[in-house]
């Protein structure tokens, strides 16, 4: 993607009237609301970047932070090249402390790229969690865990993957709307033959329900620009069966996932929704430095991407019910390595 190239879309978190990116000429991204321009953000040099950005209206401090998240997002995703960005605040409008990723140099302000993608505000839509209190619950055989926060509903997370070209979202599964979709992928034999839940509708609601009643994890549906596409379980790997098997920390996540529909199917968009539910998982808890996976070793697809994306194999292993690759992406590899 190019400089003059539109950014397809860009979402706001939690905006009411959201604003959202136009499109760049001649270095300058235009951020709207509605039809109507709200703010120009203007990119001097690629090579050595300056972001300054104007507004064509008066505006609130919370709608001139969002429109700066904009205007960086939009400046990364065309420019992956670009690796730090000198920022020059609009005066009046916005304080630094706004920004928690910035960084001072020189009285200068910096937002590095591995920085910005950390920050949850633009693709999170839910409260992140954290440290709820002092002190553990006690886990099986002595695997001591924090408390958790309770599970996400409806939209969690949405993001626009300028690699794959795609919007990609991840929602809470609503099992009264979601069963019969689950209830056919599951019976798909190219599923089944990994999963083992080729069972009937009501098999499926009684294991979703299951799962939903668990405080470690979640069940979600992951979607391409809107369209229902797989289904992935998250979960906090210290109390879960797979914290028997490494070493586990307090806040490692895990997850396992599908894609259902066919037609989603493909190195393209498996790139895509793997980026979208680490950098979730990463998101969701800022003491969050693992996160981890265990496929089947003969998931040769699936673990042919781990290297790109900054999974590491460590071992492998044998559950009771399958052999597993044990797979590890470290916090500071995925921010430093993967193309957001």
């Amino acid at each position: 993607m190019t400089l003059d190239q539109t950014l397809s879309r860009s979402t706001l978190a939690g905006t009411q009237a959201p604003l959202c990116t136009g499109s760049w000429s001649d270095g300058e991204l235009t951020i709207l609301r509605g039809n109507e321009a709200f703010a120009y953000a203007c990119l001097d040099n690629a090579r050595h970047a300056r972001l300054q950005l104007s507004f064509n209206a008066e505006a609130s401090s919370d709608d001139a932070t969002r429109a700066i998240l904009l205007g960086l997002e939009a400046c990364f995703a065309a420019h992956e090249e670009i690796q730090e960005i000198n920022l020059t605040l609009p005066e009046g409008f916005v304080s630094p402390r706004d920004l928690p990723f910035l960084a001072v140099s020189n009285n200068e302000h910096w937002a590095h790229r591995s920085g910005f993608y950390q920050n949850p505000d633009l693709w999170i839509f839910h409260k992140t969690s954290g440290r709820l209190r002092t002190g553990l619950v006690e886990g099986p055989n002595g695997r001591d865990f924090p408390l958790r926060p309770p599970h996400p509903s409806g939209l969690c997370y949405e993001r626009y993957d300028p690699v794959a070209d795609v919007v990609v979202s991840f929602r809470a599964v609503d099992i009264d709307r979601d069963l019969d979709t689950f209830h056919r992928w599951m019976n798909d034999g190219r599923v089944a033959y990994f999963w083992e839940l080729a069972q009937s509708k009501d098999e499926l609601r009684a294991y979703l329900e299951v799962l939903q009643s668990k405080p470690h994890t979640y069940p979600l549906i992951g979607c391409f620009n809107g369209e229902d596409a797989g289904y992935f379980e998250t979960y906090w790997a210290r109390e879960d069966r797979l914290g028997a098997y490494y070493a586990s920390q307090a806040y490692d996540r895990g997850w396992h996932g599908l894609i259902g529909e066919r037609k989603h199917l493909g190195k393209v968009k498996t790139g895509a929704w793997l980026r979208g539910l680490t950098h979730y998982l990463f998101l969701d808890c800022p003491l969050s430095e693992n996160i981890m996976g265990e496929p089947r070793v003969d998931n040769a697809k699936l673990l042919s991407y781990a290297d790109s994306l900054a999974y590491e194999k460590l071992k492998e292993f044998d559950f009771p019910h399958k052999r597993s690759a044990l797979m590890c992406c470290r916090r500071d590899s995925f921010f430093s390595k993967v193309r957001l």
